[in-house]
């Protein structure tokens, strides 16, 4: 076992944009402690887009220095809910926002 401090890659997923589907419960608020507890993520912002009677859609993001995708999607899994798309993702060095370009205006 290492003694040195883990080495985060240049390829490091930064920024995760997820479209999930979950049950009423549990909150949203749980389920974004949840994330936030994963190692290397610094902050989740969790947004209910709609409602049904036994369903909320919601938009998930995600940052951190080091995002793993897979303890990301088992921890979505475990709180009953489902990633149906992932939207965006930025990895590298640092984050990039994304520009509006001619042909979206």
């Amino acid at each position: 076992m290492s003694l040195c401090p883990a080495r985060h890659s240049l390829t490091d997923i930064k920024k995760l944009v997820l479209d999930v589907l979950k049950p009423h419960s549990p909150s949203i608020i749980e389920l974004s402690r949840r994330l936030a507890a994963l190692h290397g993520v610094v902050g989740v912002n969790c947004t209910i887009d709609e409602v049904d009677q036994e369903t909320e859609s919601l938009k998930i993001t995600i940052e951190g220095s080091a995002i793993d995708y897979e303890k990301v999607e088992a921890t979505v899994r475990d709180m009953g809910a489902v990633i149906h798309s992932v939207d965006s993702v930025s990895a590298g060095k640092k984050l990039v926002e994304p520009m509006k370009t001619p042909q979206d205006l």
